[in-house]
């Protein structure tokens, strides 16, 4: 089935599941189809996944809406708040931040981090130095035709970040809500462990919709298809396989009551993902990324767009 405006084909085949939950046991009964990716209806509870917070500043036009922003994911996930400065201390700053603090009802002794050099190499210095859990910055540096793309420091957040990255495209003052999230799995435990942080978020928003979403490019098949041949892996996956497949990732995070639609997105390239996002109008963007102690390495082939393009507000989740 084609999405409209959408250059990917999704394999729709809608699923309703309901859940009825007891004490100890959960029953989860699936009902109408209804023709436009599986809808998953299913309620849980886990602790907060950030403890600290920070958000990036060098005093751009936009940093009191970045920071706004910043104390909405801090108040969804219960962390402590604290910011980062790319210049020196002195009065003229701590000045600045006192008013912003001010004006946003913030602390007036949150903990500023301050640093020398160019701002990205900055940023990315005191993450780890200071346990910094997820960071929070402004994401766009310049619009063509529907693609938005990102700027350099957001650009090297996203590739070297020892933690989670969020990037708004538009920050505001007053943070509209994340009404329509979507989120990219793969089946790895980490993208199983980031379902959940993103369901907790999507919750305390009370989202609209939570699409999950399996991108399936030609490369990829292509490359299922040499390692079947060779003997050193499966053949590609029917679709209704990778439907099944994608299911059972969603239900395996547990319950939940945000509304989950599940779709396997075919495309040339892992771009068909962004214009899936733009053509739900989604809000947030999620892409789970494992760590593996290198930072610098390489995104997966279909979610390597995102050090470029960035469709709506994006989070990293390390």
């Amino acid at each position: 089935m084609k999405v409209a405006g959408v250059a990917a084909a999704v394999l729709s085949h809608d699923l309703s599941v309901r859940t009825r939950a007891s004490t100890e046991i959960k029953s989860i009964r699936f009902a109408e189809r209804r023709g436009s990716g599986r809808l998953i209806s299913t309620s849980m509870s886990n602790p907060s996944p950030y403890r600290t917070i920070a958000v990036a500043s060098t005093f751009s036009p936009r940093f009191a809406q970045v920071l706004a922003e910043a104390k909405r994911i801090r108040d969804r996930f219960s962390s402590d708040l604290r910011l980062i400065y790319v210049g020196e201390r002195n009065e003229q700053t701590a000045k600045k931040f006192s008013d912003v603090l001010a004006q946003l009802q913030l602390p007036g002794d949150s903990i500023i981090h301050y640093e020398q050099g160019d701002p990205a190499g900055a940023i990315l210095r005191v993450l780890p130095r200071n346990n910094i859990d997820l960071i929070v910055a402004g994401a766009l540096e310049k619009e063509v035709v529907l693609h938005p793309f990102l700027g350099n420091v957001a650009r090297r957040l996203v590739r070297e970040a020892v933690c989670s990255v969020m990037l708004f495209t538009r920050p505001q003052a007053k943070p509209k809500p994340l009404r329509r999230i979507v989120f990219v799995a793969d089946y790895s435990k980490h993208a199983l462990q980031a379902l959940k942080r993103t369901l907790l978020l999507a919750s305390a928003e009370s989202c609209e919709r939570l699409y999950v979403i399996r991108i399936i490019t030609a490369f990829d098949q292509a490359r299922a298809s040499i390692r079947a041949d060779a003997g050193t892996g499966e053949q590609p996956k029917s679709d209704a396989d990778e439907e099944d497949a994608l299911e059972k990732f969603v239900l395996s995070a547990g319950a939940t009551e945000v509304p989950i639609e599940a779709r396997c997105i075919r495309g040339n390239t892992g771009l068909a993902a962004s214009d899936f996002v733009q053509s739900v109008e989604a809000d947030l963007l999620v892409v789970p990324v494992e760590k593996n102690g290198d930072t610098s390495d390489r995104l997966a082939s279909n979610i390597a767009w995102i050090t470029d393009v960035i469709p709506c507000n994006l989070w990293v989740i390390r």
